[in-house]
């Protein structure tokens, strides 16, 4: 019986076959023949036996008489779909059947009532007819007694056939099939007609292009559209109604006009595929951000921005780098972060045990013999792919190269597709809500948000704000409980950064690569030069020079191709007293010095930008000197060591002593970086130690460097006259013959830089 109901071939029911509806037209039981028909399809004439044991095709259930109204041509109906009141409603009705049937309220002896059974409901003593008609005496009763109650709780209509329908509905559906179906009608949706439809999608193309507007607005603008298209008698719904289908079908109109005509650009207009992430290392998402906080620079202890530079791994959510710097990243910034990303990060002196390596399948020991000494607790790796936005920086060639020595893949994000480095703009949001709010000097969302003064609240230097970042991200970061972030094979799991890292090394093993020290080497910038026989290598208007070049200096480098017979040179573009030599013969690393340092004293921190500020005061005074003993006293006056030390900081404006902070830490970055400690005669003087003083009356209290700094100009220019004195008198001391001078070319010429091109290598002899 239930078969032939589900079966039902009276014409107008319908059948599923591979997914669409057919409605029968015609059934002919004498011939056992049924004719489908589907709109814009010819009619189907088939076999009943075919038709009931096809595997594709199914009864509908818009047509089925054996359902509930409220599962037709829908999932069936479940409790959870009732409102609050309803559902307490069907669970009342249900404890009235309970009643009924055994005489309780909830179904089980062990856990009658006080006076269960009543005598009317007692089944040792009553039938289930009498027991029915027994409540609904009772419902009458209590009609009679509280009417307003009784209406609401929809028992003024309750009759012994309903308690019978109401069983038969538990018995099938559960408590569910107690409810009325009206409770859960179908949502038809609204009413629109084809000309507000055109309309409203029509208006909506339109406003894309505007400047954001209200829903009053579009309401008035689909008025007219309708109104000038279809005429003034075409009905328009009203404006809640419009209202709603708007948000039905675009969404909410919250985001910024530029967001959502991005939003729709993307929606029309494909840019790759989706990339599934399975393994650490196989997507590094990176980006830069200006710290929220204000910290003090180090060389006058200003209140000062500084950008954060994040390296975040996709599929353990692991901060595998980070990076602090006074101005904007760029491209030596983003190969040292990489090269952090695949260099363990060393333990810290107040770090303590529970920081250190503990990852299971590599012994601590083990890291810290590759390492030279104890390892923190952060993952580290040869990084496969490398996201990034669409900034200027990491379009150039240096890091073309940069992606070809360390074997990744250094690809911007896909146009309108946010979702590629969502990761790491989570993790800023993280990071500022779970520590930057908290510190002082913390600048709020926007300037609405922000405090007082807090330039002045900012008692952090850099380095400080380094190591506290570096503390955070490796002692509460990694070990962070996951919310939404959980792996796709355990969504219920609880993982941390560290246990998913832990986890990802038990299933695929764990690749032990720590780059040699000569990484740094390969990862700065090139430049293809000759070398000139007395005086060296010529690279960005400085002159470098050293022993590593005495067996070169008459010899062509033997290169093809664009740059024939030139040697390749690298420069950290941070600190440019030094430059960096692969010998052809032993590929060993040899560090050049700029022949313009004082043999005695030491050297301000400058950068390129201040070198190209030389070279145009140059050009406005007339001069183009060929030697850089002429270069220095004018980079030290720029540079401002010939300042007074008492009058210094009162002559330099802030925007000065920034600049000057900027190059100090660009040039201590680079030390830092480098793989071994430079000479004695270092060109910059090492970071003081920050000195910070809580409790007392002035809490942002840090250590001046600009008496320093100016002293070491004004050492530098001291050293660079002795030099001249010295060598003036040696000179003197010993002349030279009258056939060597003449031989000799006079030192007041100057020579073309062109010429010097074309003559090198061998230069002028």
């Amino acid at each position: 019986m239930t078969a032939a109901v589900a079966w039902d071939l009276s014409p107008g029911n319908e059948f599923v076959v591979n997914g669409a509806p057919w409605t029968v037209e015609a059934f002919e039981p004498q011939v056992g023949k049924v004719v489908l028909v589907r709109p814009e399809h010819e009619p189907w004439k088939t076999s009943v036996r075919q038709l009931m044991h096809h595997p594709s095709i199914r009864p509908s259930t818009r047509t089925r008489k054996d359902l509930p109204a409220a599962s037709r041509g829908r999932q069936p109906k479940s409790v959870l779909d009732l409102p609050p009141g309803k559902r307490a409603l069907v669970m009342m009705r249900v404890d009235h059947l309970r009643e009924v049937e055994t005489g309780f309220r909830s179904g089980d002896p062990l856990h009658a009532l006080p006076g269960e059974p009543k005598p009317r409901y007692d089944p040792q003593s009553t039938t289930l007819t009498e027991r029915r008609h027994a409540k609904v005496c009772e419902l009458r009763q209590e009609l009679v007694r509280n009417p307003d109650l009784a209406a609401a709780h929809c028992l003024d209509k309750v009759s012994y056939r309903t308690l019978i329908r109401w069983d038969l509905g538990r018995r099938r559906f559960g408590p569910v099939g107690c409810a009325d179906d009206r409770w859960l009608r179908e949502a038809t949706g609204r009413h629109i007609s084809t000309a507000v439809r055109e309309a409203i999608f029509a208006v909506r193309h339109e406003t894309l292009h505007r400047s954001k507007l209200t829903a009053k607005d579009r309401e008035r603008l689909i008025h007219q559209y309708v109104r000038e298209e279809f005429g003034e008698d075409e009905p328009v719904p009203s404006y809640e109604t419009l209202r709603v289908v708007w948000k039905e079908w675009f969404g909410p109109s919250g985001a910024r006009q530029r967001y959502a005509v991005s939003a729709a650009r993307a929606q029309a207009v494909a840019t790759g595929r989706h990339v599934v992430v399975s393994r650490p290392g196989q997507v590094v998402a990176l980006d830069t951000t200006v710290l929220p906080v204000k910290v003090r620079e180090q060389v006058f202890g200003d209140p000062v921005s500084v950008h954060l530079t994040l390296a975040l791994d996709v599929y353990t959510h692991s901060i595998v780098a980070f990076r602090l710097t006074l101005v904007s990243d760029t491209s030596i910034d983003v190969a040292m972060i990489l090269r952090d990303v695949m260099m363990p990060l060393p333990m810290r002196p107040d770090w303590g045990e529970e920081m250190e390596w503990a990852y299971p399948g590599v012994p601590g020991t083990v890291i810290a013999g590759f390492s030279g000494g104890k390892v923190a607790g952060l993952p580290f790796f040869a990084p496969e792919t490398v996201t990034t936005d669409h900034g200027s920086v990491y379009k150039n060639h240096h890091l073309i190269e940069v992606q070809r020595v360390i074997g990744a893949t250094i690809r911007p994000s896909r146009v309108l597709r946010p979702t590629d480095k969502q990761a790491v703009e989570r993790a800023f949001g993280a990071i500022q809500s779970l520590l930057f709010r908290i510190l002082p000097g913390y600048q709020g969302v926007d300037s609405s948000d922000r405090g007082v003064d807090p330039e002045g609240d900012a008692c952090l230097t850099v380095a400080e704000m380094e190591h506290l970042i570096a503390t955070w991200v490796v002692k509460i970061w990694q070990n962070r409980r996951f919310g939404s972030y959980a792996p796709s094979w355990d969504p219920a799991g609880d993982h941390s950064p560290n246990t998913l890292f832990a986890a990802s090394m038990a299933q695929g093993g764990f690749a032990l690569q720590i780059p040699p020290t000569e990484l740094y080497y390969q990862l700065l910038p090139t430049h293809r030069v000759m070398i000139h026989g007395r005086r060296g290598v010529k690279i960005k208007n400085l002159w470098y020079d050293g022993e590593a070049l005495d067996e070169w200096r008459f010899r062509l480098s033997g290169r093809g191709g664009e740059a024939k017979d030139r040697y390749v040179f690298h420069r950290d573009p941070r600190d440019p007293c030094f430059v960096f030599f692969q010998d052809p013969l032993t590929h060993e690393w040899h560090q050049l010095r700029w022949v313009g340092l004082p043999d005695e004293g030491r050297m301000p921190a400058f950068s390129d930008a201040r070198v190209r500020q030389v070279m145009r005061e140059l050009r406005n005074r007339g001069l183009k000197p060929k030697s850089d003993k002429d270069l220095l006293p004018i980079l030290l006056d720029l540079i401002g060591g010939s300042v007074p030390v008492d009058q210094w900081p009162a002559r330099l404006t802030k925007a000065q002593r920034i600049e000057h902070a900027r190059e100090e830490a660009r040039v201590s970055a680079a030390a830092a970086d480098r793989p071994k400690p430079p000479p004695a005669s270092v060109c910059a003087d090492e970071v003081a130690s920050p000195v910070l003083r809580l409790g007392g009356d002035v809490d942002n209290v840090v250590a001046l460097r600009w008496r320093e700094r100016a002293e070491e100009g004004q050492a530098a220019i001291d050293g660079e006259r002795r030099r001249r004195r010295e060598a003036v008198v040696e000179a003197a001391a010993a002349p030279s013959a009258l056939g060597q001078r003449l031989r000799r070319p006079s030192l007041t010429d100057l020579l073309d830089d062109e010429q010097e091109s074309a003559d090198e290598p061998g230069g002028h002899l």
